[in-house]
């Protein structure tokens, strides 16, 4: 957070603040792991407003309190949702603005901010554009490999790192199973009933097998304090140096990793251009980015021509009908006038039966 005060550009100066209570530095979003009326006011506290997802909304709100919004999303697109907002008063401790989506089958999205002065509509566009990084991650895992290996070499992890303690581990692995086996054993304890006719016999067997049981919890309640104890005792993380010798390791090496990322989040964001670029032609626009990875793959032919000073890319057609969508391309990589690298040659783009 410090850094971001820091570095985050175009931020109201204190003169500002001080005239506007409502006004805020910038806005910090995040999910409803990081949901927390406690943090909500901090950030208040320090002029950031926040946006993030309700995480005990409640009962829904009544539908006639909703109303159709035109919201532009991250994408350009332009959608229609259906918004309603009520002021909250945040676990006692914050006023903030309670923002509610509510879909075609009635379910209702909570969104929650202590941004007092932008509108609704802008505010659930960027609370939802933060899917655009679980997509990001996804769509490069699968099409970039961006979870392949680069090499196999290692490095030395720095002494000051702090790791989780093995012997806390060890012991934490203990505590949770001793506690499965003793809510499994007070689960049998309460359901274990006598049914039927009160005869001696029915009486001294479920009696013998409700102490049994018994003894069973005690033991394991005994024995899971003691466990809990040592642990207690043992520090949760320590550093890389205090770690035995046996139990020390080395991490992957990040240097090769690190710019074959940013590559690959190079060609990514050129990708996504080309995206742009594709769906203002396109009618079913989820297909663009499917279209790229075929146009990629596709084949060929370079026909350097030196008097011409150009170098012509002929694409071959694919199986799928998408020859108008290639030609576009080609259309607009022709409008750069691209040279080349290392050569004087143009690029000149076209579709083989063109």
């Amino acid at each position: 957070m410090p850094r971001l005060e820091r570095e985050i550009p175009n931020q109201p100066t204190p003169e500002q603040l001080q005239a506007d209570a409502k006004l805020h530095r910038f806005t910090l979003i995040f999910d409803r792991e990081g949901y927390s009326p406690r943090f909500v006011q901090s950030l208040k506290e320090k002029r950031i407003a926040c946006l993030t997802y309700h995480k005990h909304p409640g009962e829904d709100w009544p539908p006639e309190e909703f109303s159709a919004c035109q919201v532009v999303l991250s994408s350009g697109a332009c959608v229609a949702m259906h918004l309603a907002e009520r002021g909250t008063f945040l676990g006692g401790k914050v006023w903030v603005r309670e923002i509610r989506k509510r879909t075609e089958s009635g379910h209702q999205t909570s969104v929650l901010s202590s941004d007092y002065r932008s509108d609704p509509g802008p505010m659930a566009a960027a609370m939802f554009a933060r899917w655009s990084q679980e997509n990001f991650f996804k769509y490069m895992r699968q099409h970039y490999g961006l979870d392949r290996l680069v090499d196999y070499s290692t490095e030395e992890i720095p002494d000051t790192t702090k790791v989780v303690n093995p012997a806390y581990r060890r012991l934490d692995g203990q505590v949770r199973s001793l506690q499965g086996q003793l809510t499994r054993k007070l689960a049998a304890f309460s359901a274990l009933g006598l049914k039927g006719d009160i005869e001696p016999k029915k009486v001294a067997a479920f009696e013998q097998k409700k102490a049994a049981l018994q003894e069973q919890i005690e033991g394991l309640t005994t024995e899971l304090d003691e466990l809990k104890a040592q642990r207690k005792a043992v520090k949760h993380h320590i550093t890389i140096a205090e770690l035995p010798e046996a139990e020390r390791f080395k991490q992957l090496s990040t240097q090769s990793k690190h710019l074959i990322d940013t590559i690959k989040m190079v060609a990514y964001r050129a990708e996504t251009a080309m995206a742009q670029m594709a769906r203002e032609k396109m009618r079913r626009q989820d297909d663009a980015r499917s279209i790229l990875r075929a146009l990629y793959s596709t084949e060929a032919d370079l026909l350097p021509d030196e008097n011409a000073r150009t170098l012509t890319v002929r694409v071959h057609h694919q199986a799928n009908r998408c020859a108008d969508d290639i030609r576009h391309f080609c259309h607009e990589f022709n409008q750069t006038e691209t040279v080349f690298p290392g050569t004087n040659l143009r690029l000149v783009y076209q579709l083989v039966s063109d």
